[in-house]
């Protein structure tokens, strides 16, 4: 039975990575083309490369699922074709234990999953972007058509790039007095964040003055600034609610909820992170169900074929909850289960009639 089970782990391993390294290199070759639209300024083919292999992270945990389902339709496709899921049964191995087995592999790719969108993709996501920003941007000048921009009582501050850990390129504020009226504008080539003291440390600042008809202007090689904003704020600010770690959201969705403001979008971006495993373990049990009942004679194209409706349904059902229920206010999490419960009821219901 040991042998049995390192064999089907190891055909469904196999077969999982390797769609999921089909999808992810197609993705990867269509990102390579859209991107080479943005190059501009320092911002060559060569950083391209570098961006979209930095983003690489994000996109496997984005495939995982997809390639989850399509994987086990070709594994155990594969052991159908050869009538070796027929043997198994025939020599007294249930439905449920065959389950178990193919489980197995999938629980890898799980915790594989989870590792990389808490701990990698959210770092190497803002890194990537940070980077392509800066290159195209600099630190000599701003670009109020893109980068960051963020308010803080009567200042706004506008960054060209926003890097981890707090390192931020081109550092334009804005502060202005309680009339409303431009009191002071300066420019910063660089800023880093002092953790133990709490402050930002601005380089080559360039500062004007505007006092009714007077302007001065001053130049300081640093300049201590005394801000609440920290990186792990810019961080919310800079990555869309998907990318973030399932800690951030967490303590952003706790801040809006004392601030009395709407955290529908992080609260679905929470949910959709912490039930993944339960999204992956639903494909797949599909993918088992479909492999032992409605596509046991079909052919391996055909089984793909109906692994990538089934995967794009899914993908669409998602999408169009999480909107559906922000905007007319039932909770979100009921927009995440539900295409969760269809999947788990169908695989369920199929694997009893194959049972």
């Amino acid at each position: 039975m040991m042998r049995l089970s390192r064999y089907i782990f190891y055909t469904v391993f196999s077969a999982i990575f390797m769609v999921l390294c089909v999808i992810v290199g197609l993705d990867s070759a269509a990102a390579i083309i859209d991107e080479t639209g943005s190059i501009q300024g320092n911002y060559y083919f060569g950083d391209v490369l570098i961006f979209v292999i930095t983003k690489l992270p994000s996109t496997v945990y984005e495939y995982i699922p997809f390639s989850s389902l399509i994987g086990c339709l070709y594994g155990l496709g594969l052991l159908a074709g050869t009538s070796e899921l027929t043997v198994m049964r025939a020599s007294g191995v249930s439905l449920l234990r065959i389950v178990y087995f193919v489980m197995k592999p999938v629980v890898f790719f799980i915790i594989f999953a989870v590792a990389i969108g808490e701990y990698f993709a959210p770092y190497l996501d803002q890194r990537a972007d940070g980077t392509r920003e800066y290159l195209r941007k600099g630190s000599s000048s701003q670009d109020s058509a893109t980068g960051l921009w963020i308010k803080e009582d009567r200042e706004f501050m506008h960054f060209n790039a926003v890097f981890p850990g707090g390192v931020l390129y081109g550092v334009t504020r804005y502060q202005f007095n309680e009339d409303q009226e431009l009191r002071e504008a300066s420019f910063s080539t660089r800023a880093t964040h002092n953790a133990v003291e709490g402050f930002w440390m601005e380089e080559n600042v360039s500062i004007t003055h505007f006092s009714g008809s007077n302007i001065s202007t001053e130049k300081k090689l640093t300049r201590q600034w005394n801000s609440e904003l920290s990186p792990q704020i810019l961080t919310v600010n800079v990555l869309p609610a998907d990318s973030l770690p399932i800690s951030t959201l967490v303590s952003h969705i706790k801040f809006l909820e004392q601030q009395f403001m709407d955290s529908a979008v992080y609260e679905l971006a929470f949910w959709k992170k912490m039930l993944q495993p339960l999204v992956i373990i639903s494909l797949v049990l599909v993918a088992i169900s479909f492999v032992f009942g409605p596509l046991r004679e079909s052919t391996m194209g055909f089984r793909i074929f109906i692994g990538v409706i089934i995967g794009i349904s899914f993908k669409m059902i998602q999408d169009l909850l999480g909107p559906f229920s922000i905007v007319f206010g039932f909770p979100v999490l009921y927009a995440v289960t539900i295409p969760i419960f269809l999947c788990i009821v169908t695989g369920l219901f199929l694997l009893k009639r194959s049972g």
